[in-house]
């Protein structure tokens, strides 16, 4: 399984998906990737996953399948996105 947050990091919701990386790492103990939807890989993951709101939580099976999908603020719960990691 694969996490991503895709979020703009000149933004105003920059700061709480910040917090809410170092809070997911603190307690579970993993990271989640993070993806810049201005910059050439974000652009086209989200192009390929239909992504048009920022901040956006995106969780990937193995073989890149959608398993879950959260949108804007507020962010889904730690306990919601550990489930896939």
């Amino acid at each position: 399984m694969r996490v991503v947050v895709v979020y703009k990091n000149e933004s105003d919701h920059a700061r709480d998906v910040l917090d809410y990386l170092r809070d997911f790492k603190r307690q579970t103990g993993h990271d989640i990737e993070t993806l810049d939807p201005e910059q050439p890989a974000g652009e086209q993951f989200c192009r390929a996953y239909d992504i048009v709101e920022y901040p956006t939580v995106i969780a990937l099976s193995d073989d890149s399948h959608m398993q879950n999908l959260w949108r804007g603020l507020p962010l889904p719960t730690i306990s919601e996105v550990s489930y896939y990691v």
